[in-house]
């Protein structure tokens, strides 16, 4: 296991090479939104899927790829992304799910300033809601697209699980139950 570890470190190394010099060839003056083409990494995380014979699932492949294509990208400059803050939200979810940890996440107040900062070029890509299954489709996200030249470039569909917490063990014993009105 060992010397298999080493040569997929050593792979990974030569993708990173490999990935630098593609940007060096990009020239000085692009910036990281130059680099990043959503559409090509759709396309390898489709080989990725197409190529798996198991025993690891398509889920967690895409995942490991998805980190070693961030980290590559963010040797040239990590992509700047705005979302719904503040951290910890289900945005900053869709962030690292869609761009991989390596990509800076821009915690924003609302969906409008997430709109404003890609436009005025603080953040190369933003993350905003566009429907939940609480309150279906989010009006000021689909406003804010029927007035600025922004398009959409993607898409990141999250599984968000709730829990109820309590000390007693008992439903009957619950009186109030505090949280964000989404979770029901």
């Amino acid at each position: 296991i060992d010397g298999i570890d080493r040569a997929i470190q050593e792979l990974i190394a030569e993708r990173a090479r490999w990935a630098h010099q593609v940007g060096l060839a990009k020239g000085p003056l692009a910036a990281a939104v130059d680099y990043y083409r959503p559409e090509r990494e759709a396309q390898v995380l489709r080989m990725v899927v197409d190529r798996n014979e198991g025993p690891l699932s398509d889920e967690v492949l895409v995942h490991v790829f998805r980190e070693i294509m961030s980290a590559c990208l963010a040797q040239q400059e990590p992509l700047k992304i705005g979302y719904l803050g503040p951290e910890g939200t289900f945005s900053q979810q869709a962030v690292l799910k869609h761009f991989g940890r390596s990509a800076h996440g821009l915690p924003m107040a609302s969906i409008e300033e997430v709109f404003q900062e890609v436009e005025n070029g603080g953040a190369d890509f933003g993350v905003v809601p566009v429907e939940n299954s609480g309150q279906g489709t989010i009006q000021v996200t689909l406003d804010m697209f029927l007035t600025s030249q922004l398009k959409i470039c993607g898409e990141v569909e999250l599984r968000v699980h709730q829990y109820l917490l309590s000390r007693s063990g008992r439903i009957e014993d619950i009186e109030r139950i505090y949280s964000h009105p989404q979770s029901f």
